[in-house]
């Protein structure tokens, strides 16, 4: 027997423990005295009552058995004529997913009968008393992790699809994975405090859900993007170490590594800090999950640093993934020295020239260096030249650039025979993004995305602002509480887009974990930060009153990080898709179709928020 101040988290992921801790606490149960994954050998000739699931039923020669499941696993029950008809009979008018309680007696299967995949396998019940508790329709799919029924209907039936095996260890795993996450922190000496969900809305870099007030009508609430605020507020407040699993609400489109509508994240301020004391708590909690969690290698320790500008002109990502060595590099001064005009042209408009070097690459068909191309115009390149080092140079773009400056290329890359060099030519940004793209995949064709590797980074020195073409204007490029590197004198600059800022993001296999920053903990500089963003005094104090408020009082230097925890439990447990890991997710189209929502709600309710609706559009 053990207790629960016993349990571990090893323990906790192998059940054992838990399951026999658990059934002494059910045994005076009038639904069950053990669960359906606990008895063995050793309980030959016990009475007992189980509880759960009609998993599927066999009539065979005369007897009926009945598989019986509930969250701990699957017991085998036997049904004979020979202990009454009328049992026997109601035996016989179970159907999938009917909820039972039976009493019986515990036999030792027969050694030919013995199911080794099941840890019950080694016994059966034989039933003397049954009760049906409920009945049920048959399921849109069959209870079984090998069933693979569409999203939709896995979505709209998730009650149904949580009670697969899968689903339950999987619940169960993230249970424990939190609990491991909230150990770690209270050992380091944080405090967890639940801040406000019904709060108001900040630019965070995503849209805000809006809730209308009832009692002040033409204003409103918001749902959090993230803590923000009122974590610097706590550290405002003197707590020097604050930690929660905070809910986060963003109205954005679905994609694989991102949930819409709301997610959880370890969110984290510290007081007193700089960026490497984050790192320094965060960074080994990252290598405990990875060893608890996974059976991955992780490849570098400590994590590499890598600045923005760097990793962009080398891997073409703020997030690279880095399991693999295709490099991206600056070939402007050889290729402007050909006669091509696309490079020339890029050039002269004060752009680059880069090139990324594939090994092996010249193995790519025709076909596959058009997905290439296509994932280079999705970031805003208009065309994929290439050369493939066989024997010779081979490229269309030879002829219009020259052998010279081709082979000078090949060189400066260090191309080798077997290779593909493939070109980039235009603004910086965009031609770091295109090659950067053409990188990932060119790595899937290539399959050097080795899934039992374990790439962590740290990117570091994130511009403060970037110039929004679609405002015409400079705004901030991350979180716009940010401290810029240099204080006060740095904001003084005549191009704003060349301030650092103290923000850093954590990078898993080319995903990004979660951003994080040294906070602006002083008015003054934080009505400059804001000015240069296009803000006002009036503004600033009207959205972020509160915090400069506080600031006013005495603010420590400060700064956090917030991995999301769905985003990061997906990724280590290398699971197709984020919605995967959530107990009632919504689909790709935001929709919970389980539920029903978003819905339609009535003219009186909308009347009371002082709300009326205009749909022609």
């Amino acid at each position: 027997m053990c207790s629960p101040d016993s349990w571990n988290i090893k323990q906790h992921l192998e059940y054992d423990c838990h399951m026999s801790d658990f059934a002494s606490q059910i045994s005076a149960n009038k639904y069950r005295t053990h669960t359906n994954g606990e008895l063995n050998k050793k309980h030959e000739g016990l009475r007992v009552v189980l509880s759960g699931w009609v998993h599927n039923r066999r009539d065979h020669g005369g007897l009926i058995f009945i598989d019986l499941r509930d969250k701990w696993g699957i017991t085998q029950l036997t049904f004979d004529p020979s202990r009454g008809q009328e049992l026997f009979a109601a035996a016989e008018k179970l159907r999938s997913e009917f909820v039972i309680t039976v009493a019986g007696e515990v036999k030792a299967r027969p050694a030919e009968m013995v199911n080794t995949n099941l840890t019950t396998g080694q016994i059966e019940i034989t039933v003397s008393e049954l009760t049906v508790q409920s009945t049920a329709k048959t399921p849109p799919f069959e209870i079984d992790d090998a069933i693979d029924a569409n999203e939709e209907i896995r979505f709209t039936y998730r009650f149904l699809d949580l009670r697969r095996p899968k689903m339950q260890q999987l619940l169960k795993t993230r249970d424990v994975f939190i609990l491991h996450l909230r150990e770690y922190m209270h050992r380091q000496g944080f405090t967890e405090v639940q801040t406000p969900i019904i709060a108001n809305s900040s630019p965070e870099g995503a849209r805000d859900y809006l809730i209308p007030s009832r009692l002040y009508p033409g204003r409103f609430y918001a749902l959090p993007q993230a803590p923000q605020q009122y974590k610097q507020l706590l550290m405002v407040g003197g707590l020097d170490r604050y930690f929660q699993i905070a809910p986060a609400f963003r109205d954005e489109d679905a994609r694989l590594d991102r949930a819409t509508g709301d997610f959880y994240q370890l969110d984290l301020e510290m007081s007193f800090v700089e960026q490497e004391d984050i790192w320094e708590v965060v960074e080994p909690l990252m290598i405990e999950l990875t060893e608890t969690f996974t059976n991955r290698e992780i490849t570098t320790r400590p994590f590499p640093r890598i600045p923005w500008r760097e990793a962009m002109n080398r891997y073409g990502s703020d997030k690279p993934d880095v399991r693999f060595d295709l490099l991206i590099h600056n070939v402007s001064e050889p290729a402007g020295a050909g006669a091509f005009s696309v490079f020339n042209n890029a050039l002269e408009r004060g752009g680059v020239v880069h090139a990324l070097h594939v090994p092996g690459g010249a193995s790519f068909t025709r076909k596959q260096i058009n997905e290439l191309t296509e994932a280079a115009k999705v970031y805003g390149a208009k065309g994929l030249a290439y050369i493939l080092v066989k024997e010779s140079l081979s490229s269309p773009v030879i002829k219009h650039l020259g052998e010279d400056a081709a082979a000078a290329i090949v060189k400066q890359v260090k191309a080798q025979e077997g290779d593909a060099v493939f070109f980039g030519a235009g603004s910086w940004l965009t031609v770091c993004r295109s090659l950067g793209a053409v990188r990932s995949a060119a790595a899937g064709m290539l399959n050097l995305k080795d899934p039992t590797k374990a790439s962590w980074l740290w990117v570091t020195d994130f511009p403060m602002y970037e110039f929004n073409e679609a405002k015409g204007q400079i705004d901030f490029s991350h979180n716009p509480f940010s401290m810029p590197q240099g204080g006060m004198d740095a904001l003084a600059v005549e191009d704003p887009t060349t301030i650092l800022a103290y923000q850093y993001d954590l990078v898993f296999n080319g995903f990004e974990i979660s951003s994080g920053a040294i906070r602006n903990h002083r008015p003054d500089i934080m009505y400059k930060a804001f000015a240069l963003a296009g803000y006002t005094k009036e503004e600033v104090d009207a959205k972020f009153g509160a915090m400069i408020r506080a600031f006013a009082y005495g603010a420590p230097p400060h700064g956090g990080f917030a991995p999301g925890i769905d985003r990061l439990f997906f990724l280590l447990m290398d699971l197709p898709n984020v919605r995967d890991v959530q107990a009632f997710p919504k689909d790709a189209k935001a929709r919970d179709l389980m539920m029903g929502s978003p819905s339609p709600v009535s003219e009186k309710q909308l009347k009371e928020l002082h709300i009326s609706l205009d749909l022609d559009d």
